[in-house]
């Protein structure tokens, strides 16, 4: 998803690297993510304490993540955190290990809401970090309209004005919930309609981006925008003033996880690695940090209060896996629908 109080604006400093594949060697953990998921202070006490430099490699999309891992065959990364759907593509593909909790001190420190989720139902092969919900945020001095859904997006005033997440998924399913569909819906017919109206948004889109989101509603070169957990903890924070909805036709609901690939290098390294993220204080700063909802019970009365879940938020929907066909018409959609944007 995406993300935090001081968001995407933070670069990694030395070790915040390219999506190309890095080779660790026995002194180092390699780190696989979107950029700016952890606060460099958290890195640094890391390797203070255990010795293994980081080396922090990002990618931009899930689906980056999973081609270059597969094509690593589990190999290249000791620890990469993603979101939920990918992550069954990773555990069906065999490209994650089977976790040892004995490796895990501070495992029961995980909120059991996060577990037993549908991309690992037993809990074996991922540990959550960090929850979220895409929602919807506006300047109230810059728009009259009385936003209280997706469907409001498509409104003519909002032209040229609306900035939105890049996740073709996300975006594909908000449409679905204003027609009473679900965001996981399969009929090709209904998807293809659905597909229709999201190049009705066109006119109204200002920008699709997914990294620093908040960034175009905080300049002025948006007045709504829809935004990850993370970026609507960022803007917040920049300018309380302005307003978030809980859109009414539903929400999305999705959960980030590491895990430790097939064929680590250091696997070692990343049993410790996620053992100390575990920690309650380690967790507490990095979800204050990267704006997500925490995903660790104990780290729960060390963190802002409003990164704390609330129950209405877990009955949110998620994002999962499709058949061929229907994945093959969300990502025309997902296409034609960028062109109209151009």
């Amino acid at each position: 998803m995406k993300k935090k109080l001081l968001a995407a604006i933070l670069t990694v400093a030395a070790v915040c690297g390219s999506v190309v594949p890095v080779y660790a060697a026995d002194s180092e953990l390699v780190l696989y993510t979107w950029e700016g998921m952890f606060p460099q202070e958290v890195l640094d006490g890391f390797e203070e304490e255990t010795g293994y430099k980081i080396v922090y490699s990002n990618f931009d999309t899930d689906e980056t993540m999973l081609e270059k891992v597969s094509m690593a065959k589990g190999g290249d990364y000791d620890v990469v955190i993603a979101d939920d759907y990918i992550l069954e593509k990773i555990i069906e593909e065999g490209l994650a290990t089977k976790l040892d909790k004995e490796k895990i001190s501070n495992w029961d420190n995980i909120n059991p809401l996060y577990q037993g989720q549908f991309y690992d139902e037993n809990d074996e092969y991922t540990v959550p970090y960090g929850a979220g919900i895409p929602l919807i945020v506006y300047d109230p001095d810059e728009v009259e309209l009385d936003i209280k859904g997706y469907k409001e997006l498509w409104d003519p005033s909002l032209e040229d004005s609306v900035a939105l997440i890049a996740n073709y998924r996300v975006i594909n399913g908000i449409t679905l919930l204003t027609m009473g569909k679900s965001m996981n819906e399969e009929d090709v017919d209904t998807i293809k309609e659905a597909g229709e109206k999201l190049v009705e948004l066109a006119p109204n889109i200002r920008m699709i981006q997914d990294d620093n989101t908040q960034n175009a509603l905080l300049n002025g070169e948006a007045s709504v925008a829809l935004l990850y957990t993370s970026q609507v903890t960022a803007a917040l924070a920049e300018d309380p003033e302005l307003k978030v909805v809980y859109p009414e036709e539903g929400l999305g609901f999705g959960v980030m996880g590491m895990f430790i690939p097939s064929a680590a290098p250091n696997a070692e390294a990343a049993y410790q690695f996620v053992d100390y993220i575990l920690r309650p204080e380690i967790a507490a700063e990095c979800f204050d940090y990267i704006g997500y909802y925490c995903t660790n019970k104990a780290a729960d009365q060390l963190v802002d209060e409003n990164l704390v879940v609330p129950d209405s938020v877990t009955s949110g929907e998620s994002i999962k896996n499709v058949n061929a066909k229907a994945e093959e018409q969300y990502n025309k959609n997902w296409t034609e629908f960028k062109a109209a944007c151009d």
